[in-house]
């Protein structure tokens, strides 16, 4: 079988029966249940969530994202092998335990295939909940620039490339274009700070002033979870992404809960420690995929440049990347995958029809 015919890069053109439009995002696609479809699932499986909570199913797909483009590769390669099967496990993984150690719930409620999550809609907070324990990537490109202050926090003088900060930083920034907010340009993905939150928590979505705590305590935990359980794999958690929302449980409370992924090569860069430590950075993560592409294209401004959006979206298009790019990402991400899991990432010969089956043949979701 060819290697393109077992990635996944269409997941929207599935016949899940639903009465909204599917949304597709960059990864994923997400299909909301009809009213009845979810009311009857949770009844017959047994959800902890309110008997009238919607219910969607959530699709991951193989394609990869960078610098705001999807790329694509050649023989018609529209993804990468196995990335999407070992995102999901990967999530699944830390979503337990953050569970088994009391932290927090996540919006998954059901995992039918590993392509497949049955998740609660939850009121999601506008805020990326970005943490960092070392300086890489754009706070150091930043901060050779001269920028010393942080989301309102400010860093020490002298810091190296790729050094681990004195403490953990909370660096938030916006969710999406947020309009009205005294201070917050209306933008995507902009720096705030504590005291903009703390100000206008409203408008990020928070019940109260004291949720900020929490999601902060949250977003700590996971991150040392995470952290410590990557430290026995002589892996390093350098900083990650994690998401959070509103959910009503089946007693009728409202919880502050993970959302979207955890601890994944998308939402996160790992390193290898031991070659951290001869002062080599072995990337586990997007990262060494991003780095690729700079190296890859003559001019690479035109993907750190926003002002140039245009012609990056034109060298995502025109360009197929070389197959043993894209093999190597997959190497990357299932490699990851199987050390933090402890178990195989298998590629499925036809997703597509194995999700099909297992929602009619278990859930009776096929329209």
């Amino acid at each position: 079988m060819n290697l393109a015919d077992r990635v996944l890069s269409v997941n929207n053109d599935l016949p899940i029966r639903t009465d909204k439009p599917v949304h597709s995002g960059k990864v994923r696609s997400v299909y909301w249940l009809t009213e009845e479809d979810s009311k009857r699932l949770i009844r017959e499986k047994g959800y902890k969530v309110a008997a009238d909570a919607p219910l969607a199913i959530m699709v991951i797909s193989d394609r990869i994202s960078a610098f705001d483009c999807i790329w694509h590769g050649e023989g018609g390669m529209n993804g990468v092998p196995g990335k999407g099967a070992a995102l999901n496990a990967i999530s699944n993984h830390w979503f337990k335990l953050f569970r088994e150690k009391g932290l927090a719930n996540s919006h998954i409620l059901d995992i039918p295939h590993p392509f497949v999550w049955i998740v609660q809609k939850a009121k999601p907070v506008m805020i990326e909940a970005i943490c960092r324990q070392y300086i890489t990537g754009s706070m150091w490109r930043s901060y050779t620039k001269g920028e010393r202050e942080f989301c309102g926090i400010q860093i020490p003088e002298d810091l190296q490339k790729d050094q681990k900060l004195p403490e953990l930083l909370i660096t938030p920034s916006t969710k999406g274009i947020l309009r009205g907010i005294p201070g917050v340009p209306e933008a995507d993905d902009v720096n705030i700070t504590r005291a903009n939150i703390e100000q206008n928590y409203q408008a990020f979505n928070f019940r109260n002033v004291d949720d900020i705590a929490v999601y902060e305590k949250l977003l700590k935990e996971g991150f040392d979870v995470i952290t410590d359980e990557l430290a026995k794999l002589d892996q390093i958690f350098v900083d990650t992404k994690f998401e959070f929302g509103y959910v009503t449980d089946d007693q009728g409370q409202q919880q502050l809960i993970y959302m979207d992924e955890v601890g994944t090569p998308d939402s996160s860069r790992i390193w290898d420690g031991a070659s951290y430590r001869e002062g080599q950075v072995i990337e586990k993560s997007k990262e060494e995929f991003r780095q690729q592409l700079l190296n890859y294209f003559p001019d690479p401004d035109i993907l750190l440049n926003k002002d140039r959006m245009p012609e990056r979206a034109g060298l995502a298009k025109n360009n197929a990347l070389p197959e043993e790019l894209l093999m190597q990402v997959s190497a990357t991400y299932t490699g990851i995958a199987e050390k933090i899991t402890g178990k195989p990432i298998v590629l499925s010969d036809n997703p597509k029809a194995e999700i099909i089956e297992i929602l009619q043949s278990q859930f009776d979701l096929i329209r």
